[in-house]
């Protein structure tokens, strides 16, 4: 499945995957590397990137490890329901502002990792914090009740935390 504002450049083994995170605010494409700390920004205007990314099994632990949390989703391109439930992944990485990192595995082509994860009906979300699995989403839900189970997890944004501090 395609991710939205994403294109996958070859890359080696020998080297962290990169992707390109196409930036909603100006449209700069932007070559990302993971990371485990801070969230990619537009090389162009700063404003905070959608992470989505692909990953395999050889890519998966690398893509995981991110200071934001991390919903892995995983997904078939056969399942009507996966294909409802990625372009609100997608939303709610964009509207998150970098809080956020969306990691999607195909299980038919990375069958250890759904065996990993349990995935026994698809889609299935894993949520992640700090590399540790903290929630489980199985099945589509519509997009108020997704995000419903995946902002608890979320760190509030930086100016929810400025304008605590200042009351």
């Amino acid at each position: 499945m395609s991710t939205a504002g994403q294109e996958k450049p070859p890359t080696s083994s020998a080297t962290k995957p990169i992707s390109v995170l196409v930036c909603p605010n100006c449209g700069a494409r932007n070559r990302i590397a993971p990371s485990e700390r801070g969230a990619p920004h537009c090389s162009v205007c700063g404003k905070p990137l959608p992470w989505v990314v692909d990953a395999n099994e050889s890519t998966f632990e690398i893509e995981a490890k991110a200071s934001p949390t991390v919903v892995v989703d995983l997904w078939a391109p056969w399942c009507g329901p996966c294909r409802i439930v990625s372009p609100m992944l997608d939303e709610l990485a964009r509207e998150s502002g970098g809080r956020l990192k969306i990691v999607k595995v195909n299980v038919d082509e990375n069958p250890m990792l759904a065996q990993r994860f349990d995935a026994m009906s698809i889609p299935t979300m894993i949520v992640m914090k700090d590399g540790q699995v903290v929630h489980r989403i199985v099945g589509a839900l519509p997009k108020p009740q997704l995000e419903a189970q995946i902002q608890p997890f979320l760190k509030p944004p930086k100016s929810a935390k400025q304008e605590t501090a200042t009351q």
